[in-house]
């Protein structure tokens, strides 16, 4: 299987994917994400489910990083890619960053995102792979410290409240 987009557009495209959740994370106008992908796109996110279509892809991306935990993660740099140019693929490591809880340390965990490309600088499909009882304890983790240091918002007490 081959595709037409040359490894140069496959990257390209990866740097823009890059730099827009950047700005994205900054601006907290998770809205735009969804604009990254095809009218048709897929995204397929182990813990939540699956999303067809670019409108659900929006929906469920504001309404899962506005509120906690993801609205407690400010960044997520890549850490490795890989690019499948005969699939149009780009395999990557996420670093799901966790503001600063007080302590001086990085919190967050990572995950695999496989995204295929659908030509002009779209996606047509994200796959997000990962533990989520990883990322459970890390954030149980991180919220601990931050409550200890006086950073935990209501929002993120109540979430940690509700594991007793």
């Amino acid at each position: 299987m081959s595709t037409p987009w040359p490894r140069a557009e496959l990257e390209a495209a990866f740097q823009h994917y890059q730099d827009e959740v950047d700005r994205i994370a900054g601006s907290g106008d998770w809205a735009r994400f969804a604009d990254l992908f095809t009218e048709d796109a897929t995204y397929r996110e182990h813990a939540y489910g699956d999303f067809a279509g670019r409108e659900a892809i929006r929906g469920w991306i504001v309404s899962t990083m506005t509120t906690f935990p993801g609205s407690a993660m400010p960044r997520f740099p890549i850490t490795w890619h890989v690019v499948d140019e005969d699939r149009g693929r780009i395999v990557c490591e996420v670093w799901n960053d966790l503001v600063d809880p007080g302590d001086g340390e990085r919190h967050g965990a990572a995950n695999i995102t496989i995204l295929t490309y659908a030509g002009d600088g779209l996606w047509s499909r994200e796959e997000d792979v990962y533990n989520p009882a990883t990322f459970l304890r890390a954030t149980r983790r991180w919220a601990k410290v931050a409550d200890a240091h006086g950073r935990l918002s209501e929002e993120g007490r109540a979430w940690l409240a509700s594991f007793g």
